[in-house]
């Protein structure tokens, strides 16, 4: 429940949201930071916060430097508005997570969340050049760079990315862009047994192919390769790709008009009013995460080549059913990001860490965030 005390400050600037972290942590007061609010619920509960600091003015589009395709953004800028500005050049920033576009970047790069086009772009650490970020100590700190280099020294964005606002709010995120493909088809090809389909992906992922994306899915007793191609010879690449997935033994198609499926694909990743876990595994793994969604009643989707599946317990599972998940998929790492508020709290949503790990991370909260002032208690091992 949403404390009536809670105070909701929107800064206009990463020197304003600054000064306010630091006035915070000298008055002991706990920070929420808060983009589109999509994400809320991951995480650990955490501890009480009596104020909310919210992204919404740090909505510009700063630069679009479409001759490097590269660009400069606060980070209340939505994905949607994003993309409708990128496309325009005919370009694109290849982040869509199953947010409808609503997500702001900021939330998105705290997070680490992606969808389908993780295959071919990497994850959003891969997609940033440069951060400039609001710190608890009242200090605005720049890393990285605006033009696509190597530099040497700290790596400030690849350290905030996935740290879910735990060591300070990333106000401004440089960003490296892609070519917008002009058309894309899908070779889809379905099977009755997990071990076959995720055989099927990997046989694909082998291959000396160029896909946008190649996901898997497993829903009501039966599964899928999607293989997404991209470009002027997107429709030979995905009928070479459903020879070599028939091939596996599956049957299949050609889909031209695709964007559907892939919306119903990204929309499997969430269930805000169920439980959804994330499964990082090896690719030879899949086939067991699948295995695990059909044992447990429910579905999956994943990216086949990177052994990362979405899993979607029923909405009357409870904690048990997580942790009945988590032992039949041991060793692979199994966190809890849609759930409700009791599982939350039966379980930890990011499981174990072993011991070194966590050290490192609350040595790097320290260092950043000494109070405590930031998201505190929301990561792993309480950070």
């Amino acid at each position: 429940m949403e404390q009536a005390s809670l105070q909701r400050v929107a800064p206009g600037s990463a020197e304003e949201a600054a000064e306010i972290l630091r006035e915070a942590g000298q008055g002991r007061r706990h920070v929420r930071l808060r983009g589109a609010g999509t994400k809320l619920g991951w995480g650990r509960p955490g501890l009480p916060v009596d104020l909310e600091l919210s992204t919404e003015r740090l909505d510009a589009i700063l630069e679009h430097n479409e001759g490097d395709l590269t660009a400069v953004v606060e980070a209340g800028v939505t994905l949607e508005r994003a993309r409708e500005t990128f496309a325009r050049a005919g370009q694109m920033l290849p982040l869509d997570p199953p947010d409808g576009g609503g997500a702001t970047i900021g939330g998105v790069l705290a997070t680490a969340d992606s969808g389908p086009l993780r295959h071919r772009h990497h994850g959003a650490r891969d997609l940033v050049l440069g951060v400039r970020v609001a710190l608890p100590d009242g200090t605005v700190a720049r890393a990285g760079s605006k033009v696509i280099k190597n530099v040497a020294g700290y790596d400030l964005g690849k350290l905030m990315t996935g740290a879910y606002g735990t060591l300070g709010l990333v106000a401004e995120i440089s960003l490296r862009l892609h070519p917008l493909p002009l058309q894309t088809v899908t070779a889809v090809v379905r099977g009755a047994a997990p071990g076959l389909v995720a055989g099927a992906a990997s046989k694909l992922a082998h291959r000396p192919v160029e896909a946008e994306a190649l996901d898997v899915r497993w829903e009501d007793g039966a599964g899928a390769v999607l293989a997404r191609f991209g470009g002027a010879s997107a429709g030979d690449q995905a009928r070479a790709a459903l020879d070599t997935l028939t091939a596996a033994g599956l049957e299949g198609e050609i889909v031209d008009d695709d964007d559907e499926l892939w919306d119903r694909q990204r929309e499997a990743q969430r269930a805000p009013d169920g439980i959804v876990v994330r499964v990082s595994t090896t690719q030879h793994g899949v086939g067991d995460a699948l295995a695990a969604a059909h044992h447990a009643g429910g579905r999956a989707v994943g990216r086949a080549a990177l052994g990362l599946v979405w899993i979607a317990l029923p909405q009357q599972a409870g904690a048990g059913a997580v942790t009945a998940l988590r032992e039949r998929l041991a060793p692979a790492r199994c966190v809890v990001l849609d759930a409700p508020a009791a599982v939350r709290e039966a379980v930890d949503p990011w499981g174990e860490d072993d011991r070194a790990k966590l050290l490192l991370m609350r040595r790097v909260k320290e260092r950043f965030d000494p109070h405590r002032t930031c998201n505190p208690g929301i990561f792993a091992g309480g950070i």
